[in-house]
């Protein structure tokens, strides 16, 4: 019971996580500006303004920076992972996300009377541009900043 009250006192994991959620938050409030409502449901999905994925492994790597050393094999191995998860947000789930769109098209074109598949529409919004990332990665890196001060 002791290493769960270490992982509940562990600051950059906190940070961390209070990055990602800012970022889900901040994509309701992106959808408001852009289309005049509030859409809470964009506080539990993937993809949008900013990338909630990118602001938590860049607090993350930035929090290990801050506390264990920029010259350190744990920010190191932090660094690298936000690369990869940053890299993989824009890239491959991008990708994905625009194939499902063309196949989600060729479902309606094809089949535009009654389809009898038991396939549901496939989620197109799954990875983010390189600037949804970008932005997350700022607004990752300012939340492990501004709380940085407490470390």
């Amino acid at each position: 019971m002791q290493d769960i009250g270490e992982i509940m006192d562990n600051q950059v994991l906190w940070v961390a996580l209070l990055a990602c959620a800012t970022a889900q938050v901040f994509k309701v409030v992106v959808e408001l500006v852009q289309n005049g409502k509030i859409n809470l449901q964009a506080l539990f999905t993937t993809g949008g303004m900013p990338s909630a994925h990118s602001a938590f492994v860049a607090a993350l790597a930035a929090g290990v920076g801050q506390t264990m050393g920029w010259a350190s094999p744990e920010f190191a191995l932090a660094f690298v992972f936000a690369v990869i998860v940053m890299y993989d947000a824009a890239g491959v789930r991008q990708a994905a996300g625009l194939q499902a769109r063309i196949l989600n098209q060729i479902m309606d074109e094809f089949f535009s009377e009654d389809h009898h598949l038991s396939q549901d529409r496939l989620k197109e919004l799954l990875g983010h541009t390189p600037v949804q990332v970008i932005a997350g990665l700022a607004l990752g890196v300012a939340v492990s900043w501004i709380a940085g001060l407490s470390y």
